[in-house]
């Protein structure tokens, strides 16, 4: 079974990006939901394929607070103890700006990675 989330939590794990010799390049993380020490908890096992892997291999580290949307599975798996796995197949990832700021930088095909020039003052005033 497959529902569309969008789930807000922080970066478990180091990401982990392969790529095969044939296929689409991965990264895999964990996030986790809820915070505080009373807060309960909900893990999730997110995986990123083609270009959102990575972009999200070279911006994604461990703590970092995210939303991510996609598509969640929820599966069992049997073994000692079995369980239940929480998958979501992410379709976007990003930084949490509740808790910080971000930099974006927009890929472009084939093309030389630009620097961005740092502006600071009023993002509602005019442009000059």
């Amino acid at each position: 079974m497959t529902d569309a989330v969008a789930v807000r939590g922080v970066v478990a794990t180091r990401p982990r990006h392969v790529t095969p010799e044939a296929g689409a390049p991965v990264t895999i993380f964990r996030l986790v939901t809820g915070h505080g020490r009373s807060a309960e908890h909900n893990w999730y096992t997110v995986t990123a394929t083609h270009q959102l892997a990575v972009s999200a291999a070279g911006c994604v580290a461990r703590g970092d607070p995210l939303v991510v949307s996609g598509r969640l599975r929820v599966r069992d798996w049997e073994g000692e103890p079995e369980g239940v796995t929480a998958e979501i197949e992410a379709d976007a990832i990003g930084h949490d700006l509740s808790w910080g700021s971000s930099v974006f930088t927009r890929f472009v095909a084939h093309a030389p990675l630009v620097e961005h020039e740092e502006v600071r003052g009023d993002p509602t005033a005019r442009e000059p």
